[in-house]
Parts: C-alpha cells; sequence; structure tokens
C-alpha cells in the first residue's frame, strides 16, 4: 500500500525550531507536487508550502521567510524547516503527496497521518 508517513513534531518555545520529515513509500511510480498542510484547532486547514518534482517552491504568506520546504526524490522524501516558530504556528501538520502508482495511469493525491507541532511558552 502507498503511504506517506511524518515525523519531527513536537513542542518548542516559541522561537524555536523544528523540521518535520515525510517520507512516501510503497508501489509508487512517480512523485509529482510534494507539500505541506496544517491545521489548527477551531480553523481550516490550510496550505503551508508546497514543492514540484523540479524543486519550485511556494508558499503561504504567514510563514514566507520563516519556512523552508525541500525534497529528496530518491529517498522519495520531503522535508519542511521551521525556524522563529510562532504560537499561531501550533497545529496538526500533514504531509501530501501526487503520485503515480506502478501499473496505474491515474495519479492520486496522498496524505499523511499527521504530525502535531505546539508552540508554547
Amino acid at each position: 500500500q502507498v503511504q506517506l508517513v511524518e515525523s519531527g513534531g513536537g513542542l518548542v518555545t516559541p522561537g524555536g525550531s523544528l523540521r518535520l520529515s515525510c517520507a512516501a513509500s510503497g508501489s509508487i511510480f512517480s512523485i509529482n507536487t510534494m507539500g505541506w498542510y496544517r491545521q489548527a484547532p477551531g480553523k481550516q486547514r490550510e496550505l503551508v508550502a508546497d514543492i514540484t518534482s523540479s524543486g519550485r517552491t511556494n508558499y503561504a504568506n504567514s510563514v514566507k521567510d520563516r519556512f523552508t520546504i525541500s525534497r529528496d526524490n530518491a529517498k522519495k522524501m520531503v522535508y519542511l524547516q521551521m525556524n522563529n516558530l510562532k504560537p499561531e504556528d501550533t497545529a496538526v501538520y500533514y504531509c501530501n503527496a501526487n503520485i503515480r502508482k506502478w501499473g496505474v495511469t491515474d495519479w492520486y493525491n496522498i496524505w499523511g497521518q499527521g504530525t502535531q507541532v505546539t508552540v508554547s511558552s
């Protein structure tokens, strides 16, 4: 089965840093765009950042100049380096990827289970 697994979440104080990782596994033929989304209590899910297979990045205005998304195509992984974290960054962060399976022509949008990031003093 194709799946995404996030790791690296945790509790940090304001101004701290955290690096999230997401690994794709299973019968994957190719991966197009990968990204990170987050959802805070009482708020709708929002795009944090995404990155194409060629390395083009896109960021939400709220995280520009603080977060950096990157990927390793050989390892089928995507990362999110988060610096100068603020309490409003507290949320469950979800990894997302648009993939194609071996032997299947359709593209699929898959999600990880989420990892909790809490920024509090």
